[in-house]
């Protein structure tokens, strides 16, 4: 026997047997051909259509005038809001389930010339046959039985005395200020050679995270945002100045729009889920 034969014999007992070999060789095959692609965590799709909440009722828009201080008749004194309405308050489209997907009531409030408005919104306006409104929301409800474009919306109808009322609006702007004034931070030492008065002192760890937090409470703007108040307490509807008193604060200053409406009670005007 030659060299060459021993050695391609010693070579070929190396070798692996070739059913051994196809299964190093040969890629698996499997059903499923998305094994071998990236894993990629599928975001989850968001819910198509409304998600506005229900309200309790309709309500109406109004401006705020300011405070004062009411007596009861048990000699109680209560501070109140000041509330009075200008013209509007008048229904300009009826939303329902066929049409829009959900069912809602738009009011429009507070009368302004034909030029302040763009030629969409005037038209959006005409088609109801109603006036030229500045403000326009919505009131999404349960059921829009017995609304109609063009339609007055009173406030003494739909509320009376001694009803709880949510109220929104928008807060008065305090502009950038600190944490002392934003969040009710205390303040350092005034003396003993302390450097930190009203500085906001230590925001997180160095190496241990690395980095600041998502949502630390810090220096930043301050007010300006819509805000809403639940359950106050109709204290008095005068229809010859056309005013409501509401008990307690409103947001905003005098001047300011607000949105008020019956407050909602779930499981008593609201549905649990």
């Amino acid at each position: 026997m030659s060299i060459l034969s021993i050695s391609a014999s010693s070579s070929s007992s190396l070798l692996p047997s070739s059913k051994c070999c196809s299964s190093f060789l040969t890629p698996p095959t499997h059903t499923n051909s998305n094994l071998f692609l990236p894993i990629v965590k599928s975001k989850k799709k968001k819910p198509v259509g409304v998600t506005m909440s229900i309200e309790a009722g309709i309500g109406v828009m109004a401006t705020k005038l300011g405070m004062m201080s009411f007596f009861e008749p048990n000699g109680k004194v209560v501070p109140v809001t000041v509330v009075g309405f200008k013209e509007g308050n008048i229904v300009t489209q009826v939303k329902t389930e066929a049409t829009d997907g959900y069912d809602a009531v738009q009011v429009g409030y507070r009368r302004v010339r034909d030029r302040k408005l763009t030629k969409p919104e005037m038209g959006h306006i005409q088609k109801a046959g109603s006036i030229p409104l500045r403000h326009l929301q919505e009131f999404r409800l349960q059921s829009v039985d017995g609304f109609e474009p063009n339609q007055k919306l009173s406030f003494d109808e739909l509320f009376n005395e001694g009803d709880i009322v949510d109220v929104s609006g928008t807060t008065i702007g305090k502009g950038f200020q600190g944490g002392i004034k934003r969040h009710n931070f205390k303040r350092g030492q005034m003396t003993h050679g302390s450097k930190s008065h009203r500085a906001l002192g230590s925001i997180g760890a160095g190496t241990t995270p690395g980095r600041v937090y998502k949502g630390k409470k810090m220096p930043g703007r301050m007010g300006g945002t819509k805000t809403k108040i639940r359950k106050l307490k109709i204290v008095k509807i005068d229809k010859d100045l056309n005013v409501v008193m509401i008990k307690g604060a409103l947001p905003g200053k005098p001047g300011n729009l607000l949105r008020i409406a019956p407050a909602k009670i779930v499981g008593k005007n609201i549905p649990k889920s």
